[in-house]
C-alpha cells in the first residue's frame, strides 16, 4: 500500500517541481550538444592520441578538474546570489574578485598536479607515454587558455539566469560543465600545437617551463597570505580537488587501457564526454541544490530522507530516463552523419541507459553524504559536493561505460 501510495504521489511531484525538471532538462539538452561536440572532437583525435601516448589518460582528468573548479566557482556565485551577498550585476564586488582569483589559483594548481600524477599512472601501469615536461606543459597551457574564457562565461551565465528569473543552481553548474567539457578538448590540441613550436627551441621550451612552474607556486602562496576568504577556499578546495585529479587521472587510465576497443569503436569514443559529461551534470545540480538548500535552512544538516531530499532525488532519476537514451540516439546520428562505422542504436540506448541506472542511484546516496557531512563539519558544501561527486563521477561512469560496452558487444560477435 505505501508503495502505491508513493507512485500515487509521483505525479503530483512532477507537477509541484515542473519548474525546476523543465528548467533542469533544458541545460542538460544544451548541454549534451556542447558534450557532443566534445565526442566528436575525441571521437577525431585518433591522430594525436596515437602521436602523443599518454595524452588519454590526461583527458578526462583536464575535463573533470574545469567542472569541478568552475562548478564550484557557479555554485558559490549561486549560493551568494541566493542569499542576497551579491548582487546580479555586472560590476565590480569583493566576493567576485575573491572568486575569480581563487578559481584561477586552483586551475593552475591543480593543472600541474594533475600532469604529474598523469605521468606517475603512466608509470606505474607501464603505459607508453610523454615525458612528464611535456605533460606540465600540456597541461598547464590548456589550463590558462581554458580558464581565461570559463572564468569570464561562469559568472556571465550565473547572472543572466539569474536576471531572468531562472534558478542558477539547475542552469549555471551544467552549463558551465558542458563549456568546459566543450572547451577543453581543443585547449589541449591548442597546447599541443604550442608544444610543438616549443619543441623548435629546446632553450626557449625550458624557459618557459621554468617559468610557468614558478608562476604556480608563487600564485598558491600569495593566495595563501593575501586574503583570508581566497585562502579559507583554497584550503578547503586544494586536498579535495588533488583526489578529485587523481580519480580523474584514473578515469583516464580506464579509457587508456581500453584504447584499442575504443579506437576499433569511434561510436564509443564518441559517447565518452557525453556520457561522461551529462552523468557530471546530473550530479552537479542535485549536489547544487542540496548545498543552496543547506544553507537557506530548508534541509537539516541530517541524514533524514525527508521529502524535500527525496523529491530531489525522484527529480535526478526522472532526468536520467530521458537524458541517457537522447545522448545515446545523438551518439548514434553522429556516427551516421559522419560515416564512423557504428552498431545498432538498441543495442547503444541499452549501454547508455543500463549504464546511467547503475550510476546515478549510487551517485545520488554519495552526493548527499557529502552534502550533509561536509556542512556538519563547517565547510561550505559548494567547495566540497561538485568536486568529490562529479570526480567519482567520471571515475565510475568510464569504468561502467567500458563494463557494459564490453558486454554488450560480446553479443554482438
Amino acid at each position: 500500500m505505501s508503495k502505491l501510495s508513493e507512485v500515487q504521489k509521483l505525479p503530483h511531484i512532477i507537477n509541484l517541481n515542473r519548474s525546476t525538471i523543465n528548467q533542469s532538462l533544458i541545460a542538460l539538452l544544451i548541454c549534451a550538444i556542447g558534450d557532443l561536440c566534445a565526442g566528436i572532437i575525441l571521437g577525431n583525435m585518433t591522430f594525436f592520441i596515437k602521436t602523443y601516448p599518454g595524452i588519454l589518460i590526461l583527458i578526462p582528468g583536464a575535463i573533470g578538474m574545469r567542472g569541478n573548479i568552475f562548478g564550484s566557482f557557479a555554485s558559490r556565485i549561486s549560493t551568494n546570489l541566493h542569499i542576497g551577498t551579491l548582487e546580479p550585476e555586472f560590476k565590480r564586488s569583493d566576493i567576485l574578485n575573491i572568486n575569480l582569483a581563487s578559481s584561477f589559483i586552483l586551475t593552475m594548481v591543480l593543472s600541474l598536479y594533475l600532469a604529474i600524477f598523469a605521468k606517475i599512472i603512466s608509470m606505474i601501469f607501464g603505459l607508453e607515454s610523454i615525458s612528464l615536461m611535456d605533460f606540465i606543459l600540456i597541461s598547464l597551457v590548456a589550463g590558462i587558455i581554458s580558464s581565461l574564457i570559463m572564468l569570464t562565461l561562469t559568472v556571465f551565465i550565473s547572472i543572466k539566469s539569474y536576471k531572468g528569473g531562472w534558478d542558477p543552481d539547475n542552469i549555471t553548474t551544467p552549463l558551465v560543465a558542458a563549456f568546459g567539457d566543450l572547451l577543453t578538448l581543443p585547449c589541449i590540441i591548442a597546447s599541443l600545437l604550442i608544444l610543438e613550436l616549443m619543441n623548435l627551441n629546446l632553450f626557449i621550451k625550458n624557459i618557459i617551463f621554468v617559468i610557468l612552474i614558478i608562476s604556480v607556486i608563487i600564485l598558491f602562496i600569495y593566495g595563501l597570505y593575501t586574503n583570508k576568504y581566497v585562502k579559507t577556499i583554497l584550503k578547503q578546495s586544494t586536498p579535495t580537488l588533488i583526489l578529485c585529479s587523481f580519480l580523474g587521472i584514473f578515469a583516464g587510465t580506464v579509457l587508456d587501457s581500453f584504447a584499442s576497443i575504443l579506437l576499433n569503436n569511434p561510436t564509443i569514443l564518441t559517447l565518452v564526454p557525453l556520457f561522461s559529461g551529462e552523468s557530471g551534470n546530473l550530479v552537479s545540480i542535485l549536489g547544487a541544490r542540496l548545498s543552496s538548500a543547506l544553507h537557506a535552512g530548508l534541509i537539516e544538516a541530517e541524514f533524514k530522507f525527508n521529502e524535500a531530499v527525496r523529491n530531489n532525488f525522484i527529480i535526478i532519476i526522472l532526468l536520467c530516463l530521458i537524458v541517457y537514451p537522447f545522448i545515446a540516439i545523438l551518439a548514434d546520428i553522429t556516427s551516421l552523419l559522419l560515416n564512423i562505422e557504428a552498431f545498432s542504436i538498441l543495442h547503444l540506448i541499452l549501454i547508455s541507459l543500463i549504464s546511467g541506472l547503475v550510476l546515478i542511484p549510487i551517485m545520488i546516496i554519495i552526493v548527499f553524504v557529502i552534502g550533509i557531512y561536509s556542512f556538519k563539519k563547517g565547510l561550505d558544501p559548494d567547495n566540497v559536493i561538485i568536486p568529490i561527486s562529479t570526480s567519482l563521477t567520471d571515475a565510475l561512469s568510464n569504468s561502467l561505460l567500458i563494463l557494459f560496452s564490453t558486454i554488450i558487444l560480446s553479443f554482438m560477435v
